[in-house]
């Protein structure tokens, strides 16, 4: 059995092209910010830079109430959401039912229908500002913040809804029961949702406990960033060239879709693998940071290591024959290598503690190649917006996703980048926070957002 041997391991990374020292992250934030302008002018870009038709509002009203719906892959969650004071969003009446068609094929009125259903009970003795749907599927947003379905993942089952406009249905099907509703209904998507959250959650200045502003002073904007199973971005936009909008008092949300970003700090592997996946040539930067993807590439690495023979143990072959690992695991046997325990750690004999301090090494290349990328989009984000925010008015980065929040070594790795990116050339006073009910409280500032 081979000894660990850290440069030759690294020397490994660096052969195949998915070591990090191998990029520059100040070019990469320009190549970013580059492939963001192509996108909002509408030209050839990895970006599209999508509009929401969403303008995220700087102040919530008190006591202002609404309807927030969140449809996600499995459930519906319906709740009213009131601002109170402190323009804080406080969940009401909250509850959770199957999403119209996973229990059975629906048509479209039937779908509407249960949408409705779930929404009624929350209407009828409440004086609502309007309604928020957070829709966890691929939409074309259009101008009156409504949402054509592009399509359905394989859970639910209701093909005569693509193509319709959701808000729209949903207008309809109260109407038919009788719910007079002429208030604006908003739709939304995921990131939309995180970065709107953050404004009902993260304090203008960047605290925990919102403080008095006695100087009136306006508060730095919201970034959306998803660390999840995806990876996206979005951020208040003022110059939308391609939609022939400017407006630098009433900025318009854009869904960046950071995940396609074309990398071009890929190397051999990160080709190889990428021609496995079911979308090969596209979403190169997901590929390399977000947690659909990380356990794969992790294990298309590791199996060529043990081929190269800079891994070796007495099970390689049972490696080479693992069909899958997924990222849950991975982060399991990465957060306790030594309990020799899943899939990966129970290949290892007690005494192949050198081939285990292997995998582990190449894991944590992995992993802080992807929080480099991720800090990348976040510091071209923060660039690109950059009109001179004050020392007391952070960018406030509203961050949702378990691949930031569990999996080891990414969100300090992450934070530590983006920190040497913004603080570069001089200080940029920014705060990460992680947000809560994204999806619910994200919908419920969208709903005040549109009158």
């Amino acid at each position: 059995m081979s000894k660990f041997n850290a440069n030759e391991l690294s020397d490994f990374a660096r052969y195949y092209g998915f070591h990090y020292d191998g990029i520059n992250p100040y070019a990469l934030v320009k190549e970013i910010l580059v492939e963001m302008n192509r996108g909002l002018e509408g030209l050839s870009s990895s970006l599209p830079m999508i509009p929401s038709y969403i303008t995220p509002i700087t102040h919530i009203p008190p006591g202002k109430t609404v309807l927030a719906l969140d449809a996600g892959g499995t459930n519906l969650r319906t709740s009213l959401i009131y601002f109170n004071e402190n323009g804080e969003a406080v969940a009401q009446g909250t509850k959770k039912t199957p999403m119209p068609g996973t229990n059975g094929q629906l048509n479209a009125n039937e779908f509407f229908s249960e949408i409705a259903d779930a929404a009624i009970p929350l209407l009828k003795d409440t004086k609502i500002e309007g309604i928020g749907f957070t829709f966890s599927y691929p939409m074309e947003i259009t101008s009156d913040a409504d949402g054509i379905l592009i399509s359905f993942s394989k859970e639910v089952d209701a093909p005569d809804v693509v193509g319709k406009a959701i808000g729209r249905g949903l207008r309809e099907a109260l109407a038919a029961k009788g719910c007079k509703y002429d208030g604006p209904i908003v739709l939304l998507n995921d990131t939309v949702a995180t970065l709107l959250s953050g404004i009902a959650s993260i304090s203008p200045d960047g605290e925990p406990a919102r403080t008095r502003n006695d100087f009136g002073v306006k508060s730095g904007p919201v970034v959306g960033f998803i660390l999840g199973t995806g990876f996206n971005t979005a951020y208040p936009e003022v110059n939308i060239p391609k939609i022939k909008f400017n407006s630098n008092s009433s900025p318009q949300i854009i869904v960046c879709e950071t995940g396609n970003f074309d990398v071009h700090y890929r190397g051999q592997l990160d080709i190889e693998y990428d021609n496995t996946t079911k979308n090969p040539g596209s979403y190169y930067l997901e590929k390399a940071a977000a947690g659909a993807y990380l356990g794969p590439l992790t294990l298309y690495i590791l199996k060529q290591a043990v081929k190269d023979k800079v891994i070796q143990f007495k099970k390689s072959n049972e490696l080479l024959n693992m069909p899958h690992l997924e990222t849950r695991v991975l982060n399991e046997f990465i957060r306790a290598p030594l309990s020799a325990q899943g899939p990966l750690g129970s290949l290892f004999a007690h005494s192949e503690n050198d081939a285990l301090a292997g995998v582990q090494y190449i894991s944590s290349i992995i992993t802080e190649r992807g929080a480099l990328f991720s800090a990348a989009v976040l510091a071209a984000t923060i660039e690109h917006m950059n009109h001179g925010f004050e020392p007391y008015s952070p960018v406030r980065i509203a961050v949702e996703g378990t691949t930031y929040m569990i999996y080891k070594g990414m969100r300090r790795s992450f934070e530590s980048y983006l920190h040497q990116m913004l603080f570069n050339d001089k200080p940029q006073p920014y705060v990460v926070t992680p947000v809560e009910q994204a999806s619910l409280y994200g919908a419920a500032v969208a709903a005040l957002s549109r009158k």
